[in-house]
C-alpha cells in the first residue's frame, strides 16, 4: 500500500484526545507531578500535530500512513505465543537479566532477574515510580520543546517500560535484556514503552533492547528510552528492531554523559514497514566519549531512517559515529547526522560517517551528514557513500565458481562486517549473523 505524502490526522488526533481522556479516568491514582507530566505531554502533542513531509526532520518520511490508522490499546497477550516469539529471537544461550513486555505490559511470568550486586533496580518503571520516586520524577519531569511529537504522545500514554539504577562503582556481569514483544491481537494497536538508565559514577553495564512482533501484524511501536551516565559511567547499548514487516516503530533515544563517561550505542534496524529512530548524545563533562554504530537492512517497500545529534557541549570530548545500509527491491532509507560543537568545546575530536550499499535500481537512500563548528581548536570529519556491488570483485568470486546469489552474499556480508563485527557480546553477535543470512532480514 502507497503511503500518502501527508497525513488526513484530524479524526486521529480527536481519537487520541479522547482516549487520553479515557486513560485518566481508567488508571490507578498516581503522583501529582506524574498527572501534570502527561497532560502537558498531551497538550504539547495536540499543538504540534504529526510531522509532515514539510518540516525539514521529517522531508524524506511521511508519517500519513500512522496519522490516519485507528490505533487501539493492545490486548492482553497469549504467554504461550510470546514464549515462542521470544524463543525465536535466537539468544537462548546468552546468560542474562530479562525483563519481557508483552503488548506493552510487564510480564513478570516471562521475565527473570536474578542475584544482582546490592543496590541495583532492573524492574518496571511503573514499579519503580513507586519504589524510587526520588529518582524519576527529575528525569521525566524536564521537557524540552525540540523533542518530537512522538516522543509527546509516548510521554502522555506510556503504560509501562523497564527501569535500571546502577549504583556508584557497579559492575555487571551478564547483559540486561529488555525484550518487547507484540502479538497484534485486536486490530491495529500501539504501545508506548518508557525506559529510564540510570548509571551512577563509575557504573559499568551492558544493555540490550530487542522490539519484534508476529509477521505481518499490523501494530505501531512508540518507545522512548533514556540514559544517564554519570562520571565516569561506561554504557555498551544496542537496540534490535526486528518488528512484524506491517508494523511502524518510531524510537527516541538519549545519552547524557558526565564527565569521562563511556557509551556505545548500536542501532540494528530490520523489521517494521516505516521505522524511524532518534539518537541524541548529549556530551556534558570533559573527557566523555561517545560512539554510535548502525546498520540497517531493509528489502521490499520498507522504509527506515536514523537521524542522530551528538551534541559536544564542553572541551576535551570524543565521538565516532558510523551507519551502514544495505537496501534491496524497492526499499528506501535516510541518514541524517548532525555533529554540535559548541563555542566552549574546544579540543573536540568527532569523526561521523555513513555508507550505504544499494542491491536493486529501484533502492534508494537520503544521506545528509552535518557539522555545525563553533570552535576553533577541533578535529572533526564528516563523510557519506552510496554505491552498488563491486563488479569486479562480483566477476572474480563468478570465476571461481561461486553462484552469483552467494556471491553477492558474500560481498554483503563483507559489507556490513565493519559495524557486525563491532557487536561485543557473542551472542548478539551471533543472532544477528543467522538474522541476516537466513533470509529473515
Amino acid at each position: 500500500m502507497e503511503m500518502p505524502d501527508e497525513p488526513d490526522s484530524k479524526d486521529t488526533i480527536a481519537e487520541i484526545r479522547s482516549q487520553f481522556l479515557e486513560c485518566v479516568s481508567s488508571r490507578e491514582e498516581g503522583p501529582g507531578w506524574l498527572a501534570l507530566v502527561r497532560k502537558n505531554a498531551l497538550e504539547r502533542f495536540l499543538d504540534k500535530g504529526f510531522p509532515t513531509t514539510r518540516d525539514e526532520d521529517w522531508r524524506f518520511t511521511s508519517v500519513a500512513a500512522i496519522a490516519s490508522t485507528s490505533f487501539g490499546p493492545p490486548k492482553e497477550g497469549d504467554d504461550e505465543q510470546a514464549r515462542t516469539l521470544r524463543k525465536s529471537l535466537g539468544l537462548a544461550e546468552l546468560k542474562r537479566h530479562e525483563l519481557v513486555f508483552v503488548n506493552g505490559r510487564f510480564s513478570e511470568v516471562l521475565s527473570s532477574v536474578e542475584d544482582l550486586p546490592e543496590g541495583v533496580a532492573v524492574t518496571s518503571l511503573s514499579r519503580a515510580i513507586v519504589e524510587h520516586p526520588e529518582r524519576i520524577q527529575p528525569v521525566l519531569s524536564t521537557s524540552d520543546e525540540a523533542e518530537t511529537a512522538f516522543f509527546d504522545w509516548n510521554e502522555a500514554f506510556w503504560g509501562d517500560g523497564a527501569f535500571i539504577l546502577l549504583p556508584k562503582g557497579v559492575a555487571l556481569e551478564a547483559p540486561i535484556h529488555l525484550v518487547f514483544l507484540t502479538l497484534g491481537a485486536g486490530g491495529p494497536s500501539v504501545s508506548h514503552p518508557r525506559n529510564l538508565i540510570l548509571a551512577e559514577a563509575s557504573s559499568q553495564a551492558r544493555i540490550i533492547e530487542t522490539y519484534a512482533g508476529i509477521d505481518d501484524a499490523v501494530y505501531f511501536t512508540n518507545a522512548v528510552t533514556a540514559v544517564v551516565a554519570d562520571e565516569g559511567a561506561v554504557i555498551d547499548h544496542y537496540k534490535i528492531q526486528r518488528e512484524s514487516v506491517s508494523a511502524f516503530h518510531v524510537a527516541s533515544l538519549d545519552f547524557v554523559q558526565g564527565r569521562s563517561a563511556t557509551v556505545s550505542d548500536y542501532s540494528l534496524s530490520f523489521g517494521a514497514r516505516l521505522a524511524r529512530n532518534d539518537i541524541r548524545a548529549a556530551l556534558d563533562g570533559e573527557g566523555a566519549d561517545v560512539t554510535l554504530n548502525g546498520l540497517y537492512v531493509v528489502k521490499d517497500r520498507q522504509h527506515v531512517d536514523h537521524h542522530t545529534v551528538i551534541d559536544h557541549r564542553v572541551a576535551h570530548c570524543t565521538s565516532r559515529e558510523l551507519y551502514k545500509g544495505v537496501l534491496d527491491d524497492a526499499a528506501s532509507g535516510v541518514f541524517n547526522g548532525r555533529v554540535i560543537v559548541r563555542p566552549d568545546a574546544q579540543k573536540t575530536d568527532a569523526r561521523q560517517s555513513n555508507k550505504n550499499l544499494l542491491l536493486s535500481k529501484d533502492a534508494l537512500v537520503d544521506t545528509n551528514p552535518q557539522l555545525e563548528i563553533n570552535a576553533d581548536d577541533v578535529k572533526c570529519a564528516h563523510g557519506a557513500t552510496i554505491g552498488q556491488l563491486d563488479g569486479e570483485a562480483l566477476f572474480y568470486l563468478r570465476s571461481r565458481g561461486i553462484a552469483l546469489p552467494e556471491a553477492r552474499r558474500i560481498l554483503t556480508e563483507g559489507f556490513m562486517a565493519d559495524v557486525s563485527d563491532r557487536v561485543r557480546v557473542a551472542a548478539v553477535r551471533e543472532a544477528l549473523r543467522e538474522l541476516l543470512f537466513s533470509g529473515a532480514a
